[in-house]
């Protein structure tokens, strides 16, 4: 870094040509303890933790890429990044004391950039999920992993914004992401977010590239989610409507005609026969308004809502065809999606 970016503040007294050398300020014997205290605290998650956390590469037979995870049980399940396991079904882990282990993906899940994986081994140091949901602005937070294939590194921060969104790698967004101020780089995905008391709080998962200070970690509380879906399904179950569609714009006259919330709603582009959507009588070029009342304006929203919808339960949505608003009602079979 160029010496420009950082400033150095003296006392207007450190350039009187009156002033005498003194000795060095004896720091304040509270500040020592606080240092002292944030240290100690570190430094036990840190051995908490860090021999259940793994390094991920691809197997022999599939070498490329690499990453980070960490073990949740003793009998070798263990989580990481979607994006780490790169769609195959064999990799290779190291633990923290070097020992190689086959590991095989038992699931995987892009929407949420989150993959559970079981090694080849037994009578493993595992780590504590906690919940993501009791976060707060300016907690600390380690994380840690192997970020450019360095093993075991640590790295500190805050909890710098909690309920962020962004996209997995199918496109949908995934909700209440955790921004924190923890350097992380490359081979830190998925890698545990830890809290003070060294329980996972989340699973780092990018950053920005030439930002500092920017890291982003799945919550614990979806991994735990993700987790037992794939052990009792061997996939995550969600919801789907079975259509294509796409956000568009409604004339402001309809909106006040048919006593509208938003001026966009989600335009079916095409029906799967003998979906979902199609049961319940919905037809291309429908608008969806609604769902269980709740405002639908974008395909996003459409996302969001059917992922908080519970797997047993029925959907109300209302549409638009041509100048009337129309209820309808979705249910899935027992053993559908």
């Amino acid at each position: 870094m160029s010496s420009s970016r950082f400033q150095f503040l003296f006392s207007d007294s450190s350039h009187s040509s009156h002033s005498t050398p003194s000795q060095p300020a004896r720091p304040d014997p509270s500040d020592v303890e606080l240092l002292d205290a944030y240290s100690q605290a570190v430094v036990n998650v840190v051995e908490t933790v860090s021999p259940a956390v793994i390094s991920i590469t691809g197997s022999e037979h599939t070498p490329a890429g690499a990453g980070s995870g960490f073990l949740i049980t003793p009998d070798g399940y263990a989580i990481t990044n979607s994006h780490v396991a790169g769609g195959r079904k064999r990799l290779r882990a190291e633990t923290s004391e070097g020992d190689r282990v086959d590991a095989e993906v038992i699931g995987d899940d892009p929407a949420t950039d989150i993959a559970l994986v079981r090694l080849a081994a037994r009578d493993l140091p595992f780590a504590e999920i906690g919940d993501s949901g009791l976060l707060r602005v300016g907690q600390l937070v380690i994380a840690m992993g192997s970020p450019l294939g360095l093993q075991s590194t640590v790295s500190t921060g805050v909890v710098s914004a909690v309920g962020r969104s962004m996209r997995g790698q199918d496109g949908r967004l995934i909700e209440n992401i955790v921004q924190h101020a923890a350097p992380i780089n490359p081979g830190n995905s998925g890698g545990p977010l830890v809290d003070s008391r060294g329980r996972v709080v989340g699973v780092n998962t990018a950053i920005i590239a030439f930002a500092q200070g920017l890291g982003f970690a799945v919550p614990s509380n979806t991994v735990q989610w993700v987790a037992t879906e794939i052990l009792a399904h061997r996939q995550v179950r969600r919801r789907q409507l079975d259509i294509t569609a796409k956000t568009t714009h409604l004339p402001r006259l309809r909106v006040r005609e048919l006593d509208l919330l938003s001026d966009q709603a989600v335009e079916v582009a095409g029906v799967l026969p003998g979906g979902a959507a199609d049961r319940a009588g919905m037809l291309e070029g429908d608008l969806i308004v609604a769902l269980s009342g709740r405002i639908v304006s974008s395909v996003d929203d459409i996302h969001r809502l059917l992922a908080r919808l519970r797997h047993d339960a029925s959907l109300d949505i209302t549409v638009v065809r041509g100048d009337a608003k129309l209820d309808l009602r979705i249910a899935w079979p027992r053993t559908g999606k």
